[in-house]
């Protein structure tokens, strides 16, 4: 299971890949970074993601049908939530799973990661727009997001 440097050492093979960060998107900094960042500022720009991060995660409009952010997943069937990415068994998972951010020249990729405690961080990936594959960060991404280990 890696850690955090080892999941953002796995972020920048990803095609396109320019940088990526684990940000808490409550506090807005980030627990680790690689590559460079929009502005050439890592905490600037953890500290922006987490901005649009939370005011997504907070809304109840992208939120599943039945959501609560305070229960856990207790379905043994299940123990790590939906997708089988939860962190700890029984954790409850964040209410969005990714956010893609597109400009002329890049895309964003925010990629929630389900925990043990309060799922409060995600996974920031900057891709060049004509090497990126969107469809392939969102795969990879949420893989990532399952094994990695905080703690």
């Amino acid at each position: 299971m890696p850690g955090i440097d080892e999941c953002l050492l796995e972020a920048m093979r990803l095609p396109g890949a320019r940088g990526a960060a684990l940000v808490d998107w409550t506090s807005g900094l980030a627990l680790g970074s690689v590559g460079e960042f929009p502005g050439g500022d890592h905490e600037a720009a953890a500290a922006e993601a987490a901005e649009v991060a939370r005011l997504t995660a907070e809304q109840r409009a992208f939120a599943p049908d039945g959501y609560d952010r305070h229960d856990k997943n207790d379905d043994p069937e299940n123990p790590g939530g939906s997708g089988g990415h939860g962190g700890a068994g029984g954790a409850a998972d964040p209410p969005v799973e990714d956010l893609i951010i597109s400009n002329r020249d890049s895309y964003h990729v925010l990629r929630f990661v389900p925990t043990s405690f309060d799922s409060s961080v995600f996974l920031h990936v900057w891709l060049a727009r004509p090497d990126g594959n969107l469809a392939l960060a969102r795969i990879r991404l949420g893989e990532m997001a399952g094994r990695l280990v905080l703690g």
